[in-house]
Formats: C-alpha cells, sequence, structure tokens
C-alpha cells in the first residue's frame, strides 16, 4: 500500500503522555497494530526495587492514543514498574478483550495452572528487561525459554549490546522465537559495527526472531523520533527481513515521563516507521506487513474483517 499524506486534524485533540495534537501524515491499513504500550494504575504498588514509577496511563487513555494515530490492535508489556505482577496487565487485556495481546513478565517458577490463566488472557510471550527489570538475570533466559515453550509462547528480551553478543550461543539454540524491542538496543552510531547488530541481523534472517521498531527516541542519541541517524538503523531491519518486524509506540513514554528524555509524538512516530519502510525499498507491501500481517502472526490475531 501507498501511505497517504495529507494531513488530518479533524482528531487534533491531546493525548495523554504524547506530545503533539494532529492525526498523522500516513493513513495506516485497517486492522494496525502497536506492539509495544504499557498501562500503570496506582492500585497496584510498584516493585520496591523500580525506578522507573510513572503516573497512571489507563485503558481510557489508551484508547484516545489509538483514535489519533489509527491504529487498531494492542500489545500490552508488563512494564519494570510491576515487577512480576501482571494484575495491570491484565485488568487492561479484560477491558481490551479480541483486538489485544498481553507480553507478561514471570518469574519462572509459575505453576502450569497460572501460566494457562495468563495464557487464556490473552499472554503470548514474557520479557525479560535487563536493562530496567528488576526481576531475572542473564542466566534467566535459557530457563525461561524451556518453561514457555511447551505453550507457543515467545521470550522478548532487552539488554545493552555487550551483554547481548555475550549470548549469542544461548539465543541461537533457544526452544522458543525471540524478540528484540526497542531496536535491539543498538545505537545507530553501532549499526554495523557492533557484533550484536550482527547477531540480531543474523538471528532475524534465520527466522528465529523479530525485532520491534519501538523506542527509537531512547536509542537515539538525541532522544529524538526525528533523529535522522536511525533511519539506516531501521531501513536495514527493514530490507533484512520485512517479515520479522513489528513497530510499537512505547507509550505512555516511561522514560520521558521520568525526565529522562523529552515526551515523543506519537504521530511523528508512525510517519517516521513511513519513512523508514520507503527508505528500505518497500516494493508496496512492507507498512501492512509490518503493523497488520506480522503482529497478526507473533501474538495470533484473527484476520482483519473485510481483508484477505
Amino acid at each position: 500500500m501507498t501511505p497517504a499524506m495529507a494531513r488530518d486534524d479533524s482528531s487534533s485533540t491531546p493525548v495523554r503522555f504524547s506530545a503533539g495534537i494532529a492525526a498523522p501524515r500516513t493513513a495506516l491499513p485497517a486492522g494496525a497494530c502497536d506492539c509495544h504500550v504499557h498501562l500503570y494504575d496506582g492500585r497496584f504498588p510498584a516493585d520496591p526495587a523500580a525506578r522507573l514509577r510513572p503516573p497512571d496511563a489507563n485503558v481510557q487513555d489508551l484508547r484516545a492514543l489509538q483514535r489519533r494515530i489509527g491504529t487498531l490492535r494492542v500489545v500490552l508489556v508488563t512494564p519494570s514498574t510491576y515487577g512480576t505482577d501482571n494484575r495491570c496487565l491484565l485488568e487492561g487485556l479484560a477491558a481490551l478483550g479480541a483486538e489485544a495481546r498481553g507480553v507478561a513478565v514471570i518469574g519462572g517458577h509459575e505453576s502450569d495452572a497460572e501460566l494457562l490463566r495468563l495464557h487464556e488472557a490473552g499472554v503470548r510471550g514474557v520479557r525479560l528487561n535487563l536493562s530496567l527489570g528488576v526481576s531475572g538475570t542473564v542466566d534467566s533466559i535459557l530457563p525461561l525459554a524451556q518453561r514457555i515453550a511447551p505453550l507457543g509462547w515467545h521470550l522478548q528480551l532487552l539488554m545493552a549490546p555487550d551483554l547481548l553478543a555475550q549470548q549469542a550461543g544461548v539465543l541461537r539454540r533457544l526452544p522458543v522465537p525471540l524478540v528484540f524491542d526497542h531496536f535491539g538496543r543498538i545505537p545507530p552510531a553501532l549499526a554495523g559495527r557492533h557484533p550484536a547488530h550482527a547477531l540480531l541481523l543474523e538471528l532475524l534472517q534465520d527466522g528465529r526472531a523479530w525485532i520491534k521498531l519501538s523506542g527509537g527516541y531512547i536509542v537515539s542519541e538525541r532522544h529524538a523520533v526525528d533523529d535522522p541517524a536511525l533511519d539506516a538503523l531501521a531501513a536495514g531491519y527493514l530490507r533484512a527481513a520485512p517479515d520479522r518486524v513489528v513497530w510499537g509506540s512505547d507509550w505512555p513514554h516511561a522514560t520521558a515521563t521520568a525526565g529522562v528524555q523529552p515526551l515523543p509524538d506519537d504521530a511523528l512516530q508512525v510517519d517516521r516507521l513511513a519513512d523508514w519502510v520507503r527508505q528500505s525499498g518497500d516494493a508496496g507491501s512492507t507498512l501492512q506487513r509490518v503493523l497488520v500481517g506480522n503482529p497478526a502472526a507473533l501474538y495470533g490475531f484473527a484476520p482483519v474483517p473485510g481483508t484477505s
């Protein structure tokens, strides 16, 4: 598909935790999925070791974001704030229904019944956050993968490039698919230079992993979504494995609300994705794949009504 580039300001209303008010210039395909979103609710206590403790961001706020940027589907991810407490995630999944999936955080000692309960609620993976997480270590990678393999889940990883490269042998033999969020935590300046980037491209091309084009403002040296340095990194992932790339807004941008980075404009994030698709040499279907087909394959969404 060719993105429409006429800006529509008819829905120009503020969305909490998102800069700007205008709609994206890019018209998203039906059933577009935002594959990385967090919810926060003060009714659920933060883990004592949590470093990020953002203000509440609820389902109503999320739906306002969806109306503004044109997404229908969403993947909720338990944030580091809650450790292994997935109650906020589960409440959000129940409210959002069939158009939502979840990525939980577990310790690995949960009962089969508890994991089945998570699956029935819409969870399709677990995240191991070795950057800001408060549970799990690098030694948890293999045990977690073995624990979730019978459910057909994936393991979502976030770790620094040096640590990622050190785990190459382990990652190549895991019994589950891998998902790397936030560009694999590869700073643009290290693209093509760091062994972690080469490892990510290898895993993508071998069909063992997926990459989320999320949190570009996190890996950018300028902490900016419109940083031109992100272009080659993003387009490179798209060229290498267009069937293994998904996109996420990272709303409500916990690091930004904590003052670490400026609050990004999520409409601009959508338009930047369209830029990267074009720069990858898109033949006309890549945006559809990234936003609809790939999320359906990874998270098990039903076909979008009215589409083939």
